[in-house]
């Protein structure tokens, strides 16, 4: 779940993590559940499950456990999600989109709320800085599948709007619309990308000094704690060193 990740410059041991990977599998479940529910058990004809399960798989998702989402929505077992947007502003009038997936909406609410006032945000209204981000698809593969020119020439063909590529990975951005037909069209190119999601890219990015920084980006760190939400999506820039030293403390 990368959701404020690639647009926003952000880039325990084993007990944590362990942790981290447990809520991770969850959050992929509750996604696969909910797409199976409103479109089928059958990926080939249902878009949004073909996504959440190939998410899945390159997380490293067991099969059972897929196989299990699955089976609770076709089995009628599975509960009643709602999806719901919340909106508002962090430290340092940073925006923020929250995604969630939630069988209570009075709870999800207000824990987002709770997590917003305590780290001194507020939340607004549906729409309140909606308007700040575009509504897009990414794709993301590994820097393995090839070089820049091998990718933008891939993309082009697919019918992307935009490449960026760094030592790691490329980025393809399409239409939000498009997401299904260019990814199909690059995992024939170049293999299954390690994502493809739907997501909220921010027009412009506000620059965030050291001390809201550590403010924000626990405010983010607790709202993709929480059991009911599925991204966080924020238009923030933090300098290298600053994130540095928030990474080391």
């Amino acid at each position: 779940m990368a959701g404020h990740s690639k647009f926003a410059n952000i880039k325990h041991r084993k007990g944590a993590q362990d942790k981290k990977r447990s809520k991770i599998f969850s959050k992929l479940s509750k996604e696969i559940t909910v797409g199976a529910k409103m479109g089928g058990g059958d990926p080939d004809a249902n878009p949004r499950l073909r996504l959440a399960i190939q998410n899945a798989r390159a997380l490293s998702m067991p099969k059972d456990n897929i196989e299990r989402a699955i089976k609770k929505a076709e089995g009628g077992d599975a509960e009643n999600y709602e999806e719901i947007r919340y909106e508002g502003y962090g430290p340092g009038g940073v925006a923020l989109i929250v995604e969630a997936l939630s069988d209570n909406r009075n709870r999800t609410a207000s824990n987002v709320r709770s997590a917003f006032t305590k780290f001194g945000g507020s939340l607004g209204e549906t729409g309140s800085v909606g308007f700040m981000f575009d509504r897009v698809g990414e794709i993301i593969f590994p820097a393995s599948v090839g070089d820049a020119d091998t990718v933008m020439d891939a993309a082009i063909e697919a019918g992307a709007e935009d490449v960026s590529s760094d030592e790691e990975e490329h980025t393809i951005i399409c239409a939000f619309e498009d997401l299904n037909e260019v990814s199909t069209a690059l995992a024939a190119s170049l293999g299954e990308g390690a994502s493809v999601n739907p997501t909220w890219k921010p027009q412009n990015s506000i620059p965030v000094d050291e001390g809201k920084a550590g403010t924000l980006m626990r405010l983010i760190g607790i709202l993709e704690d929480d059991d009911d939400v599925q991204n966080v999506y924020a238009n923030y820039e933090i300098d290298d060193e600053v994130m540095a030293k928030l990474a080391e403390g």
